[in-house]
C-alpha cells in the first residue's frame, strides 16, 4: 500500500504552465518541487517567498564583498589534495 496523498489545487494555468517548465528545467517535475517545499514549512516552521524576484540588501553586500576579496586576490584555487591546499597556504604571502 502506498505512504503517498493527493492534494488537489487550484491556480491559474499560466502559473501552472510555467512552474512545470521550470521544474523540466531542474530535470525535476512539480510534484517533486510541491513536497520539497513541503517538507521545508514543516522542518522550519515559516513561509518565505520573494514577490519582486529582486536581491536582498544582504546579498547585494555579500556580492560587493566577495568582488572585492577576488580584486585583493584573496580567492584560492581549486585543489584536488590537501596537501596541495596546504603548500598553497604556506607558501601564500597574503594576510587573511
Amino acid at each position: 500500500m502506498s505512504n503517498t496523498s493527493i492534494i488537489n489545487i487550484r491556480t491559474e494555468a499560466t502559473v501552472k504552465e510555467q512552474a512545470q517548465e521550470l521544474a523540466r528545467n531542474l530535470g525535476l517535475n512539480l510534484s517533486v518541487l510541491v513536497n520539497a517545499y513541503l517538507k521545508q514549512l514543516i522542518r522550519t516552521k515559516t513561509v518565505t517567498f520573494s514577490l519582486t524576484g529582486e536581491p536582498t540588501d544582504f546579498l547585494l553586500e555579500s556580492l560587493k564583498q566577495s568582488q572585492a576579496e577576488l580584486k585583493k586576490g584573496y580567492v584560492s584555487p581549486s585543489f584536488d589534495k590537501a596537501e596541495k591546499a596546504l603548500k598553497w597556504l604556506k607558501s601564500s604571502k597574503r594576510k587573511y
